[in-house]
């Protein structure tokens, strides 16, 4: 009889148990999701309410496990320094961006940003001679979306590209890397609009 009853117990602490994983599973999940950006193992333990990173960092390892697992079209990527992001894997991006109503940024916007990602850093004065004084309505709206920081020297401000937005647009966060992959890119986008 103690037996069973030891048994029963078992099973129902380890059902608990799986119960408890998948809910700390589906939060996980709901911060990826819900913030559209890469977040540390300090995000994620804050939605769990944890300060365990070791139990953290296993969660969301086997999150991205279950979706590799799964034949979908979002994947979640670990990222360096122990970030997590839940995205569209990139196979599907050139058949679905047409039907983003919203773009990240306009035309102005992003002119300015491809500027100080191929020059960084670079002054903010130079990016207001170059693009104009509408660049400075740009390089705010920018550092509101954590996109470009600006670092304060004497009187002048330098700007540079942040961690996110090496992640957003898929970029080594390597500034000569990121800046090779950038020539790159504006080399085939001047090509294809020549053609």
């Amino acid at each position: 009889m103690r037996k069973q009853e030891s048994r029963v117990e078992e099973n129902s602490s380890r059902r608990r148990n799986l119960e408890k994983t998948e809910s700390e599973l589906t939060l996980v999940e709901a911060a990826l999701y819900v913030t559209g950006r890469p977040l540390d193992l300090n995000d994620l333990c804050s939605v769990l309410r944890t300060r365990s990173k070791n139990k953290t960092r296993e969660l969301a390892k086997k999150l991205m496990k279950k979706y590799a697992e799964r034949n979908t079209a979002l994947e979640i990527l670990e990222l360096k320094d122990e970030r997590y992001v839940l995205q569209l894997k990139t196979r599907f991006t050139p058949r679905v961006k047409r039907l983003v109503k919203k773009p990240l940024l306009t035309a102005g916007p992003l002119r300015t940003l491809a500027y100080i990602a191929y020059r960084q850093p670079v002054s903010q004065k130079r990016v207001a001679e170059i693009r104009g004084g509408h660049a400075y309505s740009h390089i705010r709206q920018l550092k509101e979306m954590e996109l470009v920081v600006g670092e304060k020297r004497g009187r002048s401000t330098t700007l540079r590209t942040t961690g996110y937005f090496a992640d957003y647009f898929g970029l080594a966060s390597e500034l000569s890397t990121m800046k090779r992959e950038l020539k790159k890119y504006f080399q085939k986008e001047i090509t294809f609009r020549n053609k």
